[in-house]
Order: C-alpha cells, then structure tokens, then sequence
C-alpha cells in the first residue's frame, strides 16, 4: 500500500489557515480549509490529500512566504469570514477557476479599507469611470461585496472603494495582478492625455468615441501584459495609408513599452492607428 504523502505544519495562522512545507519538491504551501488549523495542532503533519483541505497554493519564494504569514497572523478573523462570503459569491457569478492569491489578496485589501474608513480617512479612485464602463460585470460583483462589507462591519463602503474591489474580482478569473490592473489605468490616462494635447481636443467623458478608444487601449495593455498575440491582415495598408494616425500610435507605444517594460507588437500599434483615425474624424 502506498504511504500517504505528508506535510509538515511549519505554522497555524488560525483555525482555517496553515502554513505546511512538503510534497516531492519540498514547496511552501498555504492551506485552507473550514477547521483545519484547529484538527492539526500539535500533530505536526498533515496528509496531502486530507478532505479537509479546501484550497492549497504554493508561495514561489521565502520573501512571500514571510510577507504572507505576517498578513496572515494580522487578519480580524471577521474579515477572513467577510472575504470567504465574498469569494464565494465571485465564484458562482464568474465562470473558471479563481487565481488562489485572492484568499491572501482580498483580505489584506478588505482589512486595509476597513481600518481607513473607521479612521475617517478619504478614499479616491482616480480611474473610476474607467473601471465602471471597463469592467461593468465585474463592478457589480464588487457593489455586491461592498454591500456585504458595510453590513458586516457597520461602515459605508463609497463607490470609489467599490472601484478598487473590482480589480480584485477581475483579477481573481484573469490572472492579471491588482498592480498590473492599477497601472494599466494610470497608462491609459497618459496616452489619453497625449492624444488630447497632440490634437488639442478634450473629450466628453462618456462619449462613443471616448470610450471605444479607452476601451481598445485597455484592452491592448492587457494583451500585452499577458503576452498575448493579436492578427491584424491590415499592417502594410495602415502604415501607408495612414501616416499622421500611424505616427502618433508608434509615439504611445513607445510610452507603453516604457511603462510595462515589453515590446508593443506591431499589430497592436496599427489597431491604435485605425481607432485613432475614426476618434480625429468625429471630432475635427
């Protein structure tokens, strides 16, 4: 008969959370599971495939491992439950699988806004409206945990805060970290601004021509973030025929792969090329 794999417990974060090394490779894990610190104190291992581990995910270095066991030791056991409730509504409202780094994540986050809201301090999303026209599914889940965190701790929750939430709920199903989501929105506004600046127009916030090309702009960081290739047949007709749209576009490509620190393809720049000519010919 096979021996069952073990884990040794190196920490119990609480009655949910363990911190466990083991395993063929010897890996760091964090597992969760509804009892689970309470069931392995002062036994010291725990089989790998013991039922009563409900989520595992392995922590890559010993700097995570150390920043993640501090935030642990830290959570309000409140918040961890808030954040169960909450990850679970994202599950059944999202289709796949969610990234594990949502269970140390959204926590730190929920605990963080807590603390700033019972102090009194002010919350201010600078790419709100962004976010909302961006990722409207995913707002709406976040209005929803924004809800469930107000109740929970008697607190108002404003629409800013709901705006940080979903990059959380968008980052847990498409594998793109909070930060990368915050500076893709920082990104978007200074080529935005570029544009504005170059054609000396101002744009109405909402607008179709606005949004189509916020969106598309955001939609490029992503693909680029994710390394992901994108066909456009229309390359060489762009490049000819559009000059003046072309230029600009290989100007904010520059600035994006200053920001990001990747190759901006050139399929990309000719898509921001073609929506840069339809945003100069409804405006002029």
């Amino acid at each position: 008969m096979k021996e069952p794999e073990l884990l040794q417990v190196q920490r119990v974060i609480g009655n949910n959370v363990v911190m466990a090394q083991g395993g063929k490779n010897g890996k760091e894990y964090v597992l969760l599971g509804k009892g689970i610190g309470f069931a392995v104190k002062g036994t010291g291992t725990i089989e790998a495939d013991d039922p009563r581990i409900e989520k595992r995910f392995k922590l890559e270095d010993r700097e995570q491992w150390s920043q993640y066991e501090s935030l642990m030791e830290d959570f309000d056991p409140k918040v961890v439950h808030i954040t169960d409730e909450i990850i679970n509504y994202i599950s059944t409202s999202l289709p796949g699988k969610l990234n594990d780094k949502i269970y140390l994540a959204l926590p730190s986050h929920i605990q963080f806004t807590v603390y700033r809201l019972r102090n009194g301090m002010d919350i201010i999303n600078p790419f709100l409206q962004e976010t909302k026209l961006c990722f409207p599914k995913e707002f709406e889940i976040a209005s929803k945990a924004a809800g469930m965190i107000s109740e929970a701790f008697n607190i108002h929750v404003p629409e800013d805060e709901v705006g940080f939430l979903t990059y959380h709920v968008y980052s847990a199903v498409s594998n793109v970290p909070v930060g990368q989501l915050v500076k893709a929105s920082n990104i978007v506004n200074q080529l935005l601004e570029i544009i504005q600046q170059e054609k000396k127009i101002t744009f109405q916030q909402g607008s179709m021509s606005h949004v189509r090309l916020m969106l598309h702009l955001r939609y490029s960081l992503e693909r680029i973030l994710l390394n992901t290739k994108v066909d456009n047949p229309f390359v060489n007709h762009i490049r000819l025929e559009y000059r003046e749209e072309y230029a600009m576009a290989k100007r904010l490509g520059k600035v994006m792969e200053d920001e990001l620190g990747k190759k901006v393809p050139e399929e990309e720049i000719c898509y921001i090329a073609m929506h840069l000519y339809r945003l100069y010919r409804t405006t002029n």
